[in-house]
């Protein structure tokens, strides 16, 4: 039986995922940050450690057990991580390293603590969950949009340094999603901005109101899309190196290939809302 590690399974895609490739047949082994969501994945019945992106500790950890219940990872799926919005003049150094901590740094720690096993198996797939905003950036998600270039940086690179390997590198390039990803989204926002000094005050109540609201954007699929690509990734011979889900991700796909930058970055700020992942 092939072990997969997904990361962020509390809800949402994550814990789409754990379900879906559980059915599929696989070992799963779920992370989590908080170690309440953990309990309750275990009493899913899955097998589930604690993992907090942020704290090379806390990977290190948690790698450690999953190395004495498997000889080598088949799959490392990267899902956990947050959406840090706000206006860039507004972010803080710090809260912009948090946001690298959790999405970016943490991914390549583990990615490194799993390739051994991978290179002794001659054998893996590594999925990474990046995002629309990973290719193209919107206004007011500075933090979540440079973490997510980076995310894109680091796989188109390590995929060619593993070109003579029979380890598969896949990103996943969701737009919107069903999930809480804005409403984690709206609590960093409270937490690491201020909006009353902000020049930007008005156009963050507009912002909050879409974070907060119930309505799912426009073109929204199931967590289930997420699951399909996933599938295709770890089974297929050959997997894709790219996979665009939802409408509005292939959408700008094409446009970011044959429109000039200027007239871009126009249909980018109108697109600019608050709730694709």
């Amino acid at each position: 039986m092939q072990a997969v590690l997904i990361t962020g399974c509390s809800s949402g895609i994550g814990l789409c995922l754990a379900h879906g490739l559980k059915q599929a047949g696989y070992r799963v082994f779920t992370t989590a940050r908080d170690p309440k969501d953990v309990e309750i994945l275990l009493n899913l019945g899955f097998e589930s450690y604690q993992l907090d992106l942020s704290s090379s500790t806390s990977i290190r950890n948690a790698m450690k057990v999953i190395n004495t219940q498997v000889d080598g990872l088949y799959g490392l799926i990267h899902n956990g991580a947050y959406g840090q919005v706000g206006a860039l003049e507004d972010i803080s150094r710090e809260t912009l390293e948090a946001q690298f901590q959790a999405n970016v740094f943490g991914w390549h720690e583990l990615t490194n603590l799993v390739l051994p096993g991978m290179r002794s198996n001659n054998n893996g797939r590594i999925i990474y969950l990046s995002s629309v905003l990973g290719f193209v950036a919107m206004p007011f998600r500075g933090p979540y949009n440079a973490s997510k270039f980076a995310i894109e940086g680091l796989v188109d690179t390590l995929r060619l340094e593993l070109a003579n390997t029979n380890i598969q590198l896949s990103l996943i390039q969701p737009g919107p999603i069903e999930s809480k990803f804005r409403i984690n989204a709206y609590k960093a926002f409270k937490r690491n901005v201020d909006m009353n000094k902000s020049n930007y005050k008005s156009n963050y109540k507009q912002m909050i109101k879409r974070l907060q609201s119930d309505e799912l954007a426009d073109y929204t699929l199931p967590p289930e899309a997420i699951l399909k690509c996933t599938l295709h990734a770890l089974r297929s011979p050959k997997a894709k190196i790219h996979y665009w889900v939802t409408f509005p991700t292939k959408l700008f796909a094409v446009l970011k290939r044959i429109l000039p930058s200027r007239i871009m970055d126009k249909i980018l700020s109108k697109a600019g809302g608050g709730g694709k992942r």
